[in-house]
């Protein structure tokens, strides 16, 4: 599935506990897209108790505060679904942003998606 969220977009695949969500930003979100891809989010992760989260960011060029902190919120609630949370195919830039901000840490964060596939199997 498909959904766009003014100039961002997303898609969702399956494949029996695992959700792979690749996402596609634009440099800017102005706050009302920002709000309604927040919403969005959070909203697939609800009630998806114990699924396993791959995220890809190949599509995604840069994050701002509000998205870096969009995605700590979808850990959590990833965590509070006792579920597990993989980010992936980050660009050079964007794991710069990461380490900048010290969110390495946080995230479990695997180079291609088949590493990160393979984390939560």
């Amino acid at each position: 599935m498909i959904e766009i969220v003014g100039n961002a977009t997303y898609e969702v695949e399956e494949a029996g506990e695992i959700r792979l969500l690749r996402l596609a930003l634009p440099d800017n979100l102005d706050a009302m897209e920002f709000d309604r891809l927040n919403e969005a989010l959070l909203g697939l992760i609800q009630g998806s108790e114990r699924f396993s989260w791959v995220m890809n960011l190949s599509r995604v060029a840069y994050m701002g505060s509000s998205m870096l902190g969009m995605l700590v919120n979808v850990r959590q609630k990833v965590k509070s679904e006792r579920g597990e949370l993989v980010l992936c195919e980050m660009s050079p830039r964007l794991l710069q942003i990461f380490r900048a901000c010290c969110l390495e840490r946080l995230f479990n964060i695997q180079k291609t998606e088949a590493d990160a596939l393979r984390q939560v199997q």
